[in-house]
């Protein structure tokens, strides 16, 4: 699902465990965490809910989810926030009209619901 959200924009660990519909958020943060080395799973572009990159417990993994998130166009306010409002990856609500019509995408929730 993370390999889905596209340069620019963000999804919250909520957002991703209600679209995937068997985990937690902390199991989403958990599984970025576990990632190493060299990854085509874009990480960096799921933050918290309240728009801030979650602190690790050691080395510099913040501070590198940042500036990659700069780099794809992301920008923070001065408290460290994204404006998840503006940055915000609609996942599948991005599909088209008929599709959300018949309930094949979007679990029954709307972007606002998924924190």
């Amino acid at each position: 699902m993370v390999r889905q959200i596209p340069p620019g924009k963000v999804a919250t660990y909520g957002q991703i465990a209600k679209i995937v519909d068997w985990c937690t958020a902390r199991m989403v943060g958990y599984a970025m965490a576990a990632l190493r080395g060299r990854t085509d799973v874009p990480w960096q572009r799921v933050i918290n809910s309240k728009g801030e990159i979650s602190t690790r417990s050691r080395g510099d993994g913040a501070l590198r989810q940042r500036k990659l998130l700069e780099k794809e166009g992301i920008r923070f306010d001065p408290k460290g926030r994204v404006n998840l409002r503006k940055a915000r990856w609609k996942g599948l609500y991005a599909h088209s009209a008929e599709e959300r019509k018949h309930g094949e995408v979007n679990h029954g929730q709307s972007p606002d619901e998924m924190e």
